[in-house]
């Protein structure tokens, strides 16, 4: 139904405590992270969401994140989902608190919603109040920067990101084109926390819209 919470579902989370040089070069991770936390789930935006509060809540840090091709349904085993990212940290007790920081944050806080009844038509509009590490250096914005971390199919991103800037004093910092890995479309917008959640508000309302009326006449149109 329209609203309704979509569940992102956690499918695998390892722990090495003392990664081997190699992987850790090859991941170009900084010279004080010892140990890696791998997380993958269903749903790649949540959890790069999930990522960056994990370097709000531990001595942690992002050294890999990935979207899995073409998206969850299409997965290619059980566990590989939609999404595989790697936090790493000086040792294995840091690591372990970023991992369940990300595990809390994907279950309790982020979440995709649905834009019609069938659930067929999803869309992420997600305020954050203050961003950590990752989205931060995504974005090229200080932390602590409130954020609208927009996401939807093509079509409805690309009017919910016109609406969002049109309605909110935001700024649009990463623009993800369509289409992403997963087929979808968004971006990163920045403003005061108010106007962040403005904009969420304002794309979710037209990604709804779309879903309503996916075909419009000419006479119709405002824009």
């Amino acid at each position: 139904m329209r609203g309704d919470r979509l569940k992102t579902t956690v499918l695998s989370v390892q722990l090495i405590p003392n990664a081997d040089k190699a992987l850790l070069s090859s991941l170009n991770a900084p010279e004080d992270v010892h140990s890696l936390g791998i997380i993958t789930t269903d749903c790649d935006d949540v959890s790069y969401a999930a990522l960056d509060e994990a370097t709000k809540k531990a001595n942690c840090c992002v050294v890999y994140a990935r979207s899995m091709y073409a998206g969850s349904s299409n997965a290619s085993t059980a566990l590989a989902g939609e999404f595989i990212g790697i936090l790493g940290a000086p040792d294995p007790a840091e690591v372990r608190s970023g991992v369940n920081s990300a595990v809390s944050y994907i279950e309790n806080d982020a979440a995709f919603y649905s834009a019609n009844n069938d659930d067929s038509i999803a869309y992420f509009a997600h305020c954050i109040s203050r961003t950590g590490s990752y989205l931060s250096e995504q974005a090229g914005v200080p932390e602590g920067t409130s954020m609208a971390y927009l996401i939807a199919p093509p079509s409805e991103a690309i009017c919910g990101i016109d609406d969002a800037l049109k309605i909110a004093d935001v700024e649009l910092k990463v623009f993800y084109g369509p289409p992403s890995e997963t087929n979808f479309a968004g971006g990163l917008l920045v403003g005061e926390q108010s106007a962040c959640k403005a904009a969420c508000e304002a794309f979710a309302d037209r990604v709804c819209k779309i879903a309503d009326c996916p075909i419009i006449c000419e006479k119709e149109s405002t824009v």
